[in-house]
């Protein structure tokens, strides 16, 4: 019973995004996945429930499945993160080993039924060969794409440090906990039997449904966060809460922020270690080595870079991105992202930031401002969550925002 749950959740959530309006290639692929769940599950109750008689014509069909989910994860994730391959035809390059798998049983689809249920209960008597090859392309499988997944999130996490002063709606968080999932099913293959396999298998699924309808994007109805342009010399904690409580009824649409603008600039170095000063210059000057960004030119926009956040402090509006910043200074959003990684040796979510906590500092150390809460003033700095700001000011400083006041 508890698989057959499985089953009706896998195909129902299916046909859930079947019926989604303006689907993205993320919602297609995420519904292809789900009915291979599905059809797995069944295959498997099917032989469980029969003991491979009443489906004999069935067996083998399940072999090759195990290899089906690596590259849907892989897939989804890609489609999630804005990192889909640009070439032709990159999607069935991920579905030849499953394919191998399949052609290597040929012989034994060939076969009568009842010699069928005899390898069956022989455990594979006679394709001894094939059956190791397959196993050890399962374990492969999972554990190549799985760690191909973690570095596709960990690169979004530095795509959108490049292109948002806030992570909250688009940190994708679930998404690296379902491919903790992944991984720890594939731990199971390795280690258990096929009734715990697939009961983990059941237990992601129902994870998969609650973070699925929960998150945004997804088996939701997508719609674009609005723009709150708000004035940056009259805005007050009122405002920013109000916008914060209007953005949070809205759903947020990852594929159009990350295409906010073109990301040629965009560093794929992922860091191990931290880097001396010397080494962070020479990899910010490699990534952007071809850039037509003159000296002259960048200092112009650093100047102008620093005047407008002296004079607006448009680093208060919460949903402040590398686009629109871009835009109010009449530059291409490239151009500001090299400017900010090469002058000011951060990134635009850290400097962002570090602006929002140097004017906490100053507002914090005003008399007429004790009354207000640091929440409030955190709020009023454009930080939009109590947790990111504590982390952040944490970073900073080293100590905590109350440590830092009593200090």
């Amino acid at each position: 019973m508890f698989y057959i749950i499985g089953i009706i959740i896998a195909f129902f959530l299916a046909l859930l995004l079947l019926g989604k309006k303006n689907k993205t290639l993320a919602d297609k692929i995420l519904f292809a996945w789900l009915m291979v769940i599905g059809m797995h599950l069944s295959l498997f109750v099917a032989r469980s429930v029969s003991g491979n008689i009443n489906f004999a014509f069935l067996l083998g069909i399940e072999i090759p499945f195990p290899l089906l989910h690596g590259p849907f994860l892989y897939l989804y994730t890609a489609a999630m993160t804005n990192q889909l391959p640009s070439k032709k035809n990159w999607a069935s390059m991920h579905f030849i080993i499953p394919v191998l798998s399949l052609l290597m049983l040929l012989g034994f689809f060939m076969l009568p039924a009842n010699e069928k249920v005899e390898i069956y209960r022989k455990k594979g008597a006679g394709y001894e060969t094939q059956m190791s090859i397959n196993h050890i392309a399962i374990y492969i499988s999972g554990i190549f794409y799985v760690a191909l997944c973690i570095m596709l999130l960990r690169k979004h996490r530095k795509n959108i440090e490049e292109q948002f002063s806030f992570t909250e709606k688009i940190n994708l968080n679930w998404l690296r906990y379902l491919v903790y999932g992944i991984g720890f099913i594939w731990l199971i293959v390795i280690t258990s039997s096929d009734f715990w396999v697939f009961g983990a298998v059941v237990v992601f699924i129902l994870l998969l449904g609650f973070f699925g309808i929960k998150q945004v994007g997804i088996f939701t109805q997508t719609h674009q966060v609005k723009e709150h342009r708000m004035d940056p010399f009259s805005t007050t904690v009122s405002s920013v809460k109000e916008t914060g409580n209007n953005l949070s009824n809205q759903t947020f649409n990852i594929e159009n922020a990350l295409h906010v603008s073109e990301r040629p600039f965009i560093s794929d170095i992922t860091l191990n270690q931290p880097l001396t000063e010397e080494e962070d210059i020479s990899i910010v000057r490699r990534k952007y080595a071809k850039s037509g960004l003159t000296d002259i030119e960048a200092d112009r926009i650093h100047a102008e870079l620093i005047k407008l956040m002296a004079t607006s402090k448009i680093f208060t509006e919460p949903e402040l991105t590398l686009t629109e910043l871009a835009t109010r200074l009449a530059i291409h959003a490239n151009y500001l992202s090299q400017v900010v990684n090469e002058r000011e040796g951060k990134n635009f979510y850290d400097y962002i930031n570090s602006l929002r906590i140097e004017e906490f500092k100053n507002l914090v150390g005003l008399p007429e401002n004790k009354k207000y809460t640091i929440l409030t003033l955190a709020f009023e700095c454009g930080f939009n969550s109590k947790s990111s700001f504590n982390r952040y000011f944490k970073k900073v400083t080293g100590l905590s925002p109350s440590e830092y006041i009593h200090n």
